[in-house]
């Protein structure tokens, strides 16, 4: 009887103690931010934006295909448009078709690097409802291939340098504007600008590049808005998965086949998720977000010592978003046998889409791959891809001046570390730099969000403001 007491009293202090720590896991307190007034002439600025629209400015992997002249005539275009920017910050063309900018602040020692590219990924034109490059301003929304994906960000970046510079504004420090032209096709302009920058002896101590917005009702138990910074990126692998067979007619199919056998090997993949990882970026984002939800996921995320479990689990049934940021994912994309319906394929092949988690290896992803799969029969091949980016720091001056840009734009949400979980050219930064960040400076909803690289692709005009007010706050800060 008196173990039974004990247990029961130590299940009472057990409890005691969850229920406390969950009660004390509230917001941390911020000091107040002065709000950014920005003087935008919307209709201005929004005719500006649907004319860098209009630009074909398609990248593709076979070079052939791509519109050279479109990508001049952008250069060209934006010398006009904005003419305090191209008075005050020397334009140079690195690479193909990078642009770098260098606005020259009082001091040259802590310099800013604000990025965007300026290509986008080509469209299927009968899936549109409106032409992808006409720039129409239709029922308050501007259409076209780019609205989102990113020069909506260029555009946002020029139209408040060329307001700042107007009214005599010098940054603090050094800010470079760089722009590329071909980040969708995993191109060399981001590189090159890296490496010119290294060879005149710069170095960054502040990067923002696209990535994460203000979003609602991504984290459980929170419903106010969020804005979601990208502190890392995870890394992007592709890998063929291979399956040996017997050919010959079908009339006469062997036991096992190279089809089966694919088959299995990624059911195996598809039903056995690799690893729950909790990085730094999905620790910070849970410590913050979990301040914010609603008691129950109080209780989880100040209890992680103890419901890390419970959050795999939840994590592995809702899949998506929640899921991808705390394990390295296996996207099944691909499969190739015979080429007739009466024909035995000698191999079968499937293409295999990882994304990395930090921490995770092109190797160790590979060798769980093999583990998981288990069947001698089955081989893979990796094809491309690198691995997850360093990890920036958070909770210094770097990430404090972005945190009170954010919440001098957009009042009174919050402001949370992510793990971005797509790729971007600031990976390139983040070899030589510890503040290399993603944010896109404006609110997306997650129907929004779902029109990256998709059909329709297309921008509230309301939004324009916030973004040039959001770079604008970015800027008197570097």
């Amino acid at each position: 009887m008196t173990i039974l007491w004990i247990l029961l009293a130590a299940l009472a202090v057990f409890i005691a103690v969850l229920l406390l720590r969950a009660a004390a896991f509230q917001p941390a307190k911020k000091p107040a931010v002065a709000q950014t007034v920005c003087h935008v002439d919307e209709a201005a600025a929004a005719q500006r934006f649907a004319r860098l629209i209009q630009f074909r400015t398609v990248s593709y992997m076979d070079e052939s295909l791509e519109d050279a002249a479109e990508f001049t005539k952008l250069q060209d275009y934006l010398t006009t448009a904005y003419p305090n920017v191209t008075a005050a910050c020397p334009r140079e063309i690195i690479g193909r078709r990078g642009m770098l900018y260098h606005w020259q602040g009082k001091s040259p020692d802590k310099p800013s690097v604000l990025m965007a590219h300026y290509d986008v990924v080509p469209v299927e034109e009968s899936q549109w409802q409106e032409p992808p490059f006409s720039g129409l301003i239709k029922d308050g929304e501007l259409w076209g291939r780019g609205t989102l994906d990113t020069k909506g960000t260029m555009h946002g970046i020029l139209e408040a340098a060329e307001l700042l510079i107007a009214q005599g504004f010098q940054p603090e420090n050094d800010v470079y504007f760089a722009f590329g032209g071909d980040e969708e096709i995993f191109g060399g302009d981001a590189p090159a600008m890296v490496a010119e920058l290294q060879k005149r002896g710069i170095q960054p101590a502040f990067v923002l590049d696209e990535g994460g917005a203000i979003v609602e009702n991504v984290f459980p138990g929170v419903s106010k808005p969020a804005a979601v910074i990208g502190i890392a990126e995870k890394g992007a692998i592709c890998v063929d998965v291979i399956a040996k067979g017997k050919g010959g007619h079908a009339s006469a199919p062997p036991v096992k086949q190279a089809m089966g056998r694919l088959g299995r090997a990624l059911n195996r993949l598809e039903q056995k998720p690799m690893p729950f990882t909790l990085t730094k970026p999905a620790l910070e984002m849970f410590d913050v977000m979990g301040r914010e939800s609603t008691f129950l996921y109080k209780l989880i995320f100040a209890n992680l010592w103890c419901f890390a479990p419970v959050l795999n689990l939840i994590c592995k049934l809702s899949g998506g978003e929640l899921n991808a940021l705390v394990r390295t994912t296996c996207a099944l994309t691909k499969a190739q046998g015979s080429q007739a319906y009466n024909v035995l394929p000698t191999q079968a092949t499937a293409g295999v889409n990882l994304r990395l988690i930090c921490g995770d290896t092109i190797e160790t992803a590979m060798g769980r791959m093999e583990k998981i799969i288990d069947d001698d029969s089955i081989s893979l091949a990796f094809v491309s891809g690198e691995n997850a980016s360093r990890i920036s720091q958070t909770g210094d001056e770097a990430w404090n001046r972005l945190e009170e840009a954010i919440s001098a734009s957009y009042p009174g949400v919050i402001v949370s570390p992510y793990l971005m979980l797509a790729g971007s050219d600031s990976r390139h930064y983040s070899k030589f730099c510890d503040h290399v960040f993603r944010f896109s400076g404006m609110p997306l909803s997650k129907e929004q969000r779902g029109l990256i690289h998709n059909a329709n692709e297309r921008i509230p005009v309301a939004l324009i403001k916030g973004t040039v007010t959001f770079f604008t706050a970015v800027l008197e800060r570097c």
